[in-house]
């Protein structure tokens, strides 16, 4: 099961080095790609906006990040429990007031790793 944990924090952890590299500097060409229910003339106009929530997630990613090269397993689990509940906040949050498929796409994986992990 440890392994498995350790698997799913990376996953998650790697998610949102894509989100902050989507959202800092890939926003007004892959972005428009990846967000197609988002009106096309709001991308130029939101590029310093999705950069900050970029940085926001590449903070969740250097968490879980830490939480997999701490050596003391109590303070690594303690520290990956947290961020990955941190990633699932963000990931119902953004469900409920962006749009639904955050849920699945955020949220899920972190709520699957943090109860391989709490198990």
């Amino acid at each position: 099961m440890k392994i498995l944990a350790l698997f799913l924090t990376g996953i998650v952890a790697a998610e949102h080095l894509y989100i902050l590299w989507l959202e800092m500097f890939a926003w007004t060409t892959r972005g428009r790609q990846t967000f197609k229910s988002f009106p096309e003339e709001l991308f130029e106009k939101t590029k310093s906006l999705a950069a900050n929530q970029g940085l926001y997630n590449g903070f969740l990613a250097a968490g879980l990040i830490w939480s997999l090269i701490i050596q003391d397993p109590v303070w690594s689990s303690q520290v990956a429990i947290f961020f990955l509940s941190c990633v699932i906040v963000a990931g119902i949050y953004g469900a409920i007031t962006v749009q639904q498929s955050i849920f699945f796409v955020q949220a899920l994986p972190a709520i699957a790793a943090l109860l391989v992990r709490i198990i």
